[in-house]
């Protein structure tokens, strides 16, 4: 099975590459991540990559675009929660490389992440299928997570501190708002 692996960045690919290697499948990395704010970040981690993908002699694919405006504008368009925004727009691009290029299927590190909504990936990938004519391959990457973190720290390559998106680099500095205790005196009651 040859497949068009969607990457969001370097440390993310490890475990999902590693793991698709042990498997036996054929696969390219394909980087289209129009979400990334700032350009510098962008570029950063798309650097971060390249390096990694050097080292290990993956073959690499960048799609170089960066429609911010257009981005942006669907992100806050989004009626229910912005990263299905920018699931689809990545997933989608995938699908249609892979279906154009003669993949036999796609798939995403962003499976990798405890910290992505894993659900919405999958449905978004398998809608994206559906839509292009090509199986988007499923594996729940999130168990070999701190593995690949392990490595990345080792190999010391540059982790980003955000997801990537405008908001979620604003989401990481604002307090966040927590539950207040409940008294003791209404615990008992």
């Amino acid at each position: 099975m040859n497949i068009l692996l969607h990457v969001c960045c370097g440390p993310c690919s490890i475990f999902p590459t590693k793991s698709l290697t042990e498997q036996g499948k054929t696969f390219t990395l394909y980087f289209f991540n129009p979400n990334i704010h700032p350009y510098k970040e962008f570029r950063r981690r798309l650097n971060t990559l390249r390096e990694y993908c050097d080292f290990r002699h993956y073959q690499l694919i960048v799609d170089k675009s960066y429609p911010l405006e257009e981005t942006l504008r669907g992100m806050l368009n989004e009626p229910v929660v912005r990263c299905a925004y920018c699931y689809r727009v990545r997933l989608e691009q995938a699908a249609r490389y892979a279906r154009e290029h003669g993949y036999d299927a796609f798939s995403s590190t962003l499976l990798v992440s405890p910290y992505q909504k894993h659900d919405l990936i999958r449905r978004t990938g398998e809608e994206m299928g559906k839509k292009y004519g090509i199986p988007f391959f499923y594996q729940d990457f999130r168990k070999g997570y701190q593995e690949g973190v392990a490595i990345s720290l080792e190999l010391e390559m540059y982790r980003q501190p955000y997801c990537g998106c405008i908001f979620s680099e604003r989401d990481r500095y604002e307090p966040r708002k927590r539950k207040p205790a409940v008294s003791s005196q209404k615990q008992e009651k």
